[in-house]
């Protein structure tokens, strides 16, 4: 996502220069790119405009002008307004402070509402809470059975009614349930809409009277772009939503909707979706996003996802051999399954300073498939000795591995050469200059 935004925003701020003066007139210049670059991507145009007259405000109030690194300044100037217009500070999930804490998911039709609902069940239930999911939307025909697979996929009870009611008195059952069952995190899961008429806004406000929710969630999906913005006001003005959460955020779409919905609305964004996994909810960090958006990375995000998906205990496994020299195929292999577990390759190389330029140069290939496969195949076709000791891999030995695997010695050269790369690269991370900020993000 954002991939072509991101681009046309760094091409246009290296022909600003890192070094030497620019002119009023190149700073519009810069400023009208960054407006067409903001308008292609589908953000509303009333933040554009408002967002480049205030770069352009602040720029020239800093005497930009007269600075011998310009570029580098008007840079850091758009990253402060991206995280102003993304909304400053984040703004997590509230919890009731007398359980249970409810959770009211709203939107469009088709935004993944009922999958948000299950990612939010896990997510309570990763923090040790006893969650319910409820479904009140009776007129898609699959959403009650898609909630109930959910919660069966995670473990989570399900309050579903075979018989249709009014939404407000299956909220009020369900409510009876989770007391009578001692469940302190309550997700309902409501109809969705394509445009919100009268009826269903009366709907909602019903079921938000009757249950007290803590928040009420407007779901956005990222492919819709400024329509699916529009609706989300009308969700607010009608029964005053408590936050957003962006879904599809790893889709191929221009990314609008995300830089505008803050703006148009006034409400924080709260959670972004980020993949198919139910496990691929993250909270939303204005200042990590607009560094993303502006191709500058984020690594703290990327150190966290790791950490969500490795153990302490393999952390500290891997940072001991790392040090040691002894990392090997093997550990190579057992790194490649864990980085499938952290979503789309493609997501995380947008998390690394110039990762958009990286995965460029791969030209589309395809990380998160073939190239896995082909890896483990390889690897899987090695003796014990030749996985922990690669050097004795020979010619003889490089084409019977070959043809276990399915592919050609360059396919195994190849692999070897990215295992020496990536091993001095850890090395290097683990035990080099500048490596204990890293270690400490990691809590080693």
């Amino acid at each position: 996502m954002l991939d072509t935004l991101s681009e046309r925003l760094q091409q246009t701020f290296r022909r600003l220069g890192s070094t030497g003066r620019i002119s009023e007139g190149d700073l519009d210049e810069a400023l009208r790119e960054v407006r067409i670059a903001l308008l292609e991507a589908d953000v509303n145009f009333k933040v554009v405009r408002d967002f480049i007259e205030r770069v352009r405000e602040r720029a020239l109030g800093q005497e930009v002008l007269r600075s011998i690194t310009p570029g580098q300044q008007v840079v850091g100037i758009v990253h402060q307004q991206l995280v102003e217009v993304l909304g400053g500070d984040r703004e997590p999930l509230m919890h009731a402070s007398e359980a249970p804490t409810t959770v009211m998911v709203v939107g469009a039709k088709g935004s993944g509402k009922t999958t948000l609902a299950g990612r939010l069940a896990l997510r309570f239930k990763g923090e040790g809470r006893a969650p319910l999911l409820v479904a009140t939307d009776f007129e898609r025909v699959a959403a009650s059975e898609q909630l109930r697979v959910l919660g069966e996929q995670i473990g989570v009870p399900v309050w579903v009614e075979e018989r249709e009611a009014p939404a407000v008195e299956v909220a009020r059952r369900a409510m009876q349930e989770a007391a009578r069952t001692g469940a302190n995190a309550i997700v309902i899961d409501t109809r969705g809409a394509v445009a919100l008429d009268d009826e269903l806004a009366d709907e909602l406000a019903a079921v938000a009277d009757e249950v007290d929710p803590t928040e009420i969630l407007i779901v956005v999906d990222a492919m819709t772009g400024q329509e699916a913005v529009t609706l989300a006001r009308e969700f607010d003005e009608a029964i005053e939503g408590t936050g957003i959460v962006v879904t599809k955020v790893d889709s191929d779409t221009r990314g609008g909707a995300v830089l505008s919905v803050r703006e148009v609305t006034g409400l924080p964004i709260k959670l972004i979706t980020t993949g198919e996994r139910l496990e691929a909810l993250e909270d939303f960090h204005p200042d990590r996003f607009a560094s993303r958006v502006l191709g500058m990375g984020d690594v703290v995000s990327l150190v966290e996802k790791a950490q969500q998906t490795m153990a302490d205990r393999d952390i500290k496994d891997v940072a001991k051999r790392m040090r040691s020299g002894q990392f090997d195929l093997e550990d190579f292999r057992a790194q490649m399954q864990q980085v499938k577990q952290m979503g789309p390759v493609s997501g995380l190389l947008e998390m690394l300073p110039g990762g958009g330029n990286i995965a460029k140069q791969l030209g589309g290939a395809d990380l998160d498939g073939s190239y896995f496969r082909q890896a483990e195949a390889i690897i899987y076709s090695m003796t014990p000795e030749e996985r922990r000791n690669p050097d004795i891999l020979n010619g003889s030995r490089r084409r019977r591995i070959a043809r276990g695997s399915g592919t050609t010695p360059a396919d195994v050269n190849r692999l070897l050469n990215q295992f020496k790369d990536a091993k001095k690269l850890m090395q290097a991370m683990t035990t080099g200059k500048g490596a204990g900020g890293l270690m400490r993000m990691l809590g080693l």
